[in-house]
């Protein structure tokens, strides 16, 4: 069994943001040697997100206003009276999931054909970092 451990950074200028990493994540799994097995892809992040769909900018926008539907930005979130102003970001994580588990099939990603990866950002303006896991024989 083999194993490998990377870590991606993101520092977003928006608040919110979708940042496709498929490529990124597919290049990390080439390098760790991994044919058969899967790719943990997690946010470490308790106001961000991974998720698998589509790359297709309409979508992404509809995926937008179904999270404001959701999880809107509103002040009376309980969560700010500690100070933050992040409520709806950790709601919005919650809706989303922080990671995904990928297939790994004779050393590549084993996605369907419109599958992609992404890291979804919804309280931007600071480091945060994602982990890939790479596991397998």
């Amino acid at each position: 069994m083999q194993f490998m451990t990377e870590y991606l950074w993101f520092n977003t200028k928006g608040k919110r943001e979708m940042v496709h990493i498929t490529d990124t994540v597919r290049d990390i799994v080439k390098r760790s040697g991994v044919r058969e097995g899967m790719a943990l892809v997690s946010a470490m992040h308790i106001t961000a997100a991974v998720y698998v769909n589509d790359l297709e900018d309409g979508l992404i926008e509809d995926i937008w206003e179904w999270l404001e539907r959701l999880a809107p930005y509103r002040r009376d979130y309980r969560h700010h009276e500690t100070g933050e102003d992040n409520g709806d970001a950790h709601l919005k994580n919650l809706i989303m999931h922080h990671q995904v588990i990928l297939p790994v099939t004779k050393g590549d990603l084993d996605l369907g054909p419109w599958q992609r990866v992404f890291y979804a950002e919804f309280d931007g303006g600071r480091r945060k970092r994602v982990i890939v896991k790479v596991m397998g024989e």
